[in-house]
């Protein structure tokens, strides 16, 4: 035999030493498995492939894993002349868990200064803020009776939560706002702990047993709090009533197209229909006018139909008139066009359904929409 150029190891002579008899091992195998049945070899191909899988998918290695393996072991050599070695996370992609902190959201600690921009209303400020729009009208007193007295370049108190915000007058104790502010059916006594505890509060004033003493002229906040409301009082008509006014069906329409910018709500007894400047305005029901002129009390330019049922209806911050007082209108008639008079942040219809002295929601007038 010629001898080789270089030493072989004994695994190497080990595996030509074995080689032969693996060979003649498979030659053996092969023909006893074709003595099988078929439906044999079926079975125990498949039952070998499944523990095959099972083993590979409770290992946790992914194809992609084996893939950055094969990548690192063909890695080119490093700079120091040896082979790039491949970490952990080059070699195996494991499914390991993505977890997320939940960060709890963080109080503001000040009454915040906001300054009303085109197209604003209560509700959307509210909700930009992520407090309560009554919050928002209590913090705010020449909003409280009417929210259309809003306008452009107002400044606003945007209380840290939501809750009432009162400056502590002389007199005042924390007993007798808790009583004052407290909700219905329950005792004032169960928001002084709140008001205790939070954070503005204890900035601002000596809030220790047993005196609990109040800074005159600061802030106090009321967290979770309600303030009583008196409802507004609406003056309707009590002029004669033309001969040959027209009186109304009980059954309202649209009085404009547009958008709903501003819902029905205690603080806002009425709708606001956003639509472009000059867009016709109808009457909602049959009826005549008993007032068609400025309002001092922010609806701008305003008509107002009595439909001679018990109902009336206000059609505020227009930009044109179509019609007079006492003047009778069929419902559908354009009585005036849309605008942004009186204290508005922008083109839209103030529309109000008033039933004897009380408002009624249009949404459940009004045709489904």
């Amino acid at each position: 035999m010629n001898q080789l150029p270089f030493r072989l190891s004994r695994a190497a002579r080990f595996r030509i030493w074995s080689a032969p008899l693996w060979l003649d091992l498979r030659d053996r195998a092969y023909e006893w498995m074709l003595d099988l049945p078929v439906a044999t070899r079926i079975v125990s191909h498949a039952g070998l492939f499944a523990l095959v899988l099972l083993t590979f998918l409770a290992s946790g290695i992914s194809f992609s894993g084996i893939a950055k393996a094969e990548a690192a072991n063909a890695a080119p050599v490093s700079d120091t002349g040896g082979a790039a070695v491949a970490t952990d996370a080059q070699e195996f992609s494991y499914r390991i868990p993505n977890p997320v902190t939940n960060i709890p959201k963080r109080l503001r600690r000040d009454v915040i200064k906001y300054t009303v921009k085109p197209g604003d209303n209560v509700s959307s400020i509210a909700d930009d803020f992520e407090i309560s729009a009554d919050s928002l009208l209590w913090a705010n007193p020449k909003l409280e009776d009417n929210p259309d007295l809003l306008s452009v370049g107002q400044p606003l108190n945007i209380p840290p939560v939501s809750g009432v915000l009162v400056m502590v007058q002389s007199g005042d104790t924390l007993q007798k706002l808790a009583d004052k502010y407290k909700q219905p059916k329950k005792k004032g006594e169960e928001l002084i702990p709140g008001i205790n505890n939070f954070e503005f509060n204890k900035a601002r004033h000596e809030l220790k047993e047993p005196e609990f003493s109040l800074t005159v002229g600061e802030f106090l906040m009321i967290p979770n709090a309600y303030k009583p409301y008196q409802a507004r009082v609406v003056q309707a008509y009590n002029g004669p009533i033309p001969q040959n006014a027209a009186r109304g069906s009980g059954a309202f329409g649209w009085p404009v197209s547009g958008m709903i910018t501003q819902k029905y709500w205690l603080r806002h007894p009425g709708i606001d229909i956003g639509a472009p400047k000059g867009a016709p305005v109808y009457a909602a029901d049959s009826g005549f006018v008993t007032m068609s002129g400025w309002s001092n009390a922010g609806y701008g330019f305003m008509i107002l139909i009595s439909h001679g049922n018990g109902y009336q209806t206000r059609y505020a911050h227009l930009s044109a008139m179509h019609v007079e007082i006492r003047e009778s209108v069929k419902k559908g008639q354009m009585i005036g066009r849309v605008g942004s008079s009186g204290n508005s942040t922008g083109p839209h219809l103030h529309f109000e359904i008033i039933q004897g002295s009380g408002h009624r929601n249009p949404f459940i007038l009004l045709p489904g929409r």
